[in-house]
């Protein structure tokens, strides 16, 4: 490959996860990413702070994607209403990734330290969610029961989507979860 092909930043994605997955994380050097990509370190550079971010990298447009959604939820929705639409709109991002989503969540188990940043990105998400509550106002402790809740629902929803065996769609799943979710918290 040409390092003038388009799309280098999907392109050392790609290899990294090549990589990551037939190697392993800690065994994978930027520069095996640049050169099985095709491009030099530099580019790799320009893209990702570091081989890390090629797994986290989309932490940022879900993060917008829920408090978005938390937002735009209708104004009477109660707190879960609100939170269970980001977990649906989180979906919609989902459903064409799950191969990538398989791959890159078994690369995590494999690595303690993926998990210690993968554990650290999900409690910024809860804590902009429950800000996102906060500015519906929602009073505390709520909004920060709900934000929780919210990342444990996605988490446990998250878990089933990408088990091998799943041929249900991210969102129906999250329904499940919700309804579970509620049945144990009814008083």
């Amino acid at each position: 490959m040409s390092r003038w092909e388009p799309d280098a930043r999907g392109r050392l994605s790609v290899a990294a996860m090549e990589l990551y997955v037939d190697r392993g994380f800690e065994q994978t050097t930027v520069a095996d990413i640049a050169e099985r990509a095709g491009l030099t370190e530099r580019t790799f550079f320009r893209h990702f702070a570091d081989k890390r971010e090629v797994l986290f990298s989309g932490q940022e447009h879900l993060q917008e994607l829920f408090v978005s959604a938390v937002a735009q939820a209708p104004q009477d929705a109660s707190p879960l209403a609100a939170v269970t639409a980001a977990l649906h709109a989180a979906g919609t991002v989902f459903e064409a990734r799950r191969p990538w989503s398989q791959e890159r969540q078994r690369v995590i188990n494999a690595n303690p330290g993926l998990q210690e940043r993968d554990l650290s990105k999900m409690a910024t998400l809860k804590s902009a969610v429950a800000v996102a509550l906060k500015e519906r106002g929602v009073g505390e402790p709520a909004a920060s029961l709900t934000a929780e809740a919210c990342i444990s629902v996605f988490h446990v929803a998250f878990q089933r989507w990408i088990d091998t065996d799943n041929t249900r769609a991210f969102s129906e799943i999250v329904a499940e979860v919700v309804e579970a979710l509620k049945t144990v918290t009814a008083a």
